[in-house]
């Protein structure tokens, strides 16, 4: 893994945090293919719209078990019938190349991923407040008042986790919360041993003399 020039990102959040909001407004300020959010396999069947690859690597139930048994992911786990995981080889494939990659996965996929590559860089967005996060998921308009209050108790749980990340961003203000995550994104892109690999024939031009 030595050669490996991107850095890996987890980001994680309670429902409502903002969070997927927040890493959607960070790509469209590095729009040049330097960061992306990774693209996870899953054994459900593709929605209308969802294309395999960019959505998506769609695969069947015996193959996704199979790729288990070989552990070939970070992480991976079960929810409502159908198997999520994040590929290894996707995943250092894409940080081989320079690019960063950003999970979305929650604080259990989060304790997989900082056993298998302890080098990840770890996020945990928090709303201001528990009223403002109710606020921000009746906003949505699609729960009724026992679903939201299901959210409220997981997002509880979820938040009680936020002291195993690296980085705490507290999401009040939506535009300065982008900026603190742009923060996190570029100052580990800027650390000396990134740098040497991303800028080695810079440093060889300048440290060598004809």
């Amino acid at each position: 893994m030595s050669n490996v020039s991107g850095n890996l990102f987890v980001i994680a959040a309670p429902s409502g945090a903002g969070k997927s909001s927040m890493i959607k407004a960070l790509l469209e300020r590095h729009a040049n293919g330097s960061m992306q959010v990774s693209v996870s396999t899953t054994t459900r069947k593709p929605r209308p719209g969802e294309i395999d690859g960019e959505h998506y690597h769609f695969v069947s139930e015996e193959e996704f078990l199979q790729q288990v048994e070989n552990h070939e992911f970070y992480e991976w786990a079960k929810v409502f019938d159908h198997y999520y995981g994040t590929s290894r080889k996707v995943i250092e494939d894409t940080l081989a190349s320079g690019v960063d990659v950003f999970l979305d996965i929650d604080w259990q996929g989060t304790r997989q991923v900082k056993a298998a590559y302890p080098g990840v860089h770890t996020i945990f967005i928090l709303p201001p407040s528990n009223e403002e996060l109710e606020l921000r998921l009746r906003k949505r308009g699609q729960d009724s008042d026992e679903v939201i209050a299901k959210r409220m108790a997981k997002a509880q749980h979820e938040m009680s986790h936020y002291a195993e990340f690296s980085y705490l961003i507290v999401n009040q203000d939506f535009q300065e919360s982008v900026n603190n995550l742009e923060h996190i994104v570029m100052s580990q892109r800027l650390r000396r041993s990134k740098q040497q690999i991303r800028h080695r024939e810079i440093l060889h031009d300048l440290l060598h003399e004809e």
